[in-house]
């Protein structure tokens, strides 16, 4: 029974309980320490991943010196750098393979931390590794040396090789019509390879590869409206957003599907303040952190894509203060840029620049594909078919 079935945008979103979610997430760092006990919170072999969300979930509600204070930064980055391997490239774990996500979620982290001139980073070691994960002929990316391709990891890469500034390192063009060979013509989504089912995960990847890699253009055909009506259409009665057709709504997926309405200029497609009262929904009242759905149990997975999606809807900058909830620090919060996951000003620190969809506005009106394809000076020829 959720407040935000059949209500109004007018009714008054719950508070966001700040206070106890930076509990929460200091709490795991705390317990990163001690061996076995940060099961539960995140699997022992995507640990990188887990820690890559801490940090990103705390840095949106805290400063960067706040952060470091409560994560301990010094220390996380030693245990970082025991999981880069010899041959380049970072592992979920110490002595755990190399892989395209862990590697991201690596840089992601040195790079909110502002230690991607640590010496022990293996830069070009770490490229080469990336760089020999894309497929030559058809420009698609493993994720490791038993070469599963995945969109997922053409995003990767492609983030990755901009955090280190070193697109040289690869064929760009390739990589993005790769991507753009996995949209269905049926809805205008994306898969994992091509002619697989469209999902909210695998768009986000996509539109965000897509955008790294300045190549929107390739969206900019007569199945754009298309892939906006179709994430759209991923809200429920409750508010909440899910993955694809006729599955339950996720917290989750409040961050992959608004930050792809972000980068086509269509967040306005949702109810926003539907969407954040459900993810308001989903907070532990008593412990803090974000779960999937209202009353199951936080993670620090779905308290980190919570959080983004709430800045991406601005409520994080729009909450009242409130003194029952312990609220001081309501003029500290970051925003996230939607194409990079990170805080906004760690981009504008690397000069990272997502390619976004601007849309003009006449009296009202949007305009149409064929304006939009001329302002990108784009050809329909060039447009996938």
């Amino acid at each position: 029974n959720m407040a935000a079935e059949g209500g109004s945008s007018g009714e008054s979103l719950a508070a966001l309980l700040e206070s106890k979610h930076a509990s929460y997430i200091s709490g795991l760092a705390a317990k990163l320490d001690a061996p076995g006990s940060y099961e539960g919170a995140v699997t022992e072999h995507l640990r990188m991943s887990g820690v890559y969300w801490s940090i990103a979930a705390l840095s949106l509600l805290r400063s960067p010196e706040e952060v470091n204070e409560i994560m301990g930064l010094d220390a996380i980055i030693d245990w970082l750098f025991s999981c880069q391997l010899k041959g380049g490239g970072f592992g979920g774990n110490t002595g755990h393979d190399a892989h395209l996500l862990y590697t991201l979620s690596a840089l992601q982290i040195l790079a909110m931390a502002d230690r991607l001139d640590d010496p022990r980073l293996e830069t070009e070691d770490c490229i080469r590794f990336i760089a020999a994960l894309q497929n030559e002929t058809d420009g698609s990316f493993a994720g490791d040396e038993w070469g599963e391709i995945d969109t997922r990891f053409s995003y990767c890469a492609l983030s990755a090789l901009s955090i280190l500034n070193r697109f040289d390192a690869i064929d760009v063009d390739k990589a993005a019509e790769y991507v753009a060979s996995c949209r269905n013509e049926f809805d205008g989504g994306f898969g994992c390879v091509p002619g697989a089912e469209s999902h909210a995960g695998q768009i986000f990847c996509c539109i965000g590869a897509l955008s790294i890699a300045q190549r929107l253009d390739l969206l900019l055909d007569d199945k754009d409206d298309l892939l906006s009506w179709w994430l759209a259409e991923r809200q429920c009665d409750s508010g909440g957003l899910n993955g694809r057709p006729e599955k339950q709504a996720d917290v989750c997926y409040s961050w992959w599907i608004l930050s792809a309405l972000s980068i086509l200029g269509r967040v306005h497609w949702i109810s926003g303040d539907k969407l954040a009262s459900f993810i308001l929904q989903c907070q532990d009242d008593d412990d803090g952190g974000i779960a999937d759905r209202p009353g199951d149990m936080p993670d620090v997975f779905h308290t980190f894509f919570g959080i983004a999606g709430l800045s991406l809807l601005g409520h994080l900058h729009t909450t009242p203060t409130d003194a029952t909830t312990g609220n001081c620090n309501m003029g500290v919060f970051r925003e996230i840029d939607p194409v990079y996951a990170l805080p906004t000003d760690v981009v504008e620190r690397l000069a990272l620049k997502g390619q976004v969809m601007t849309r003009k506005d006449n009296n009202g009106m949007e305009e149409t594909v064929h304006e939009r394809l001329t302002r990108y000076n784009v050809l329909v020829s060039n447009a996938p078919k």
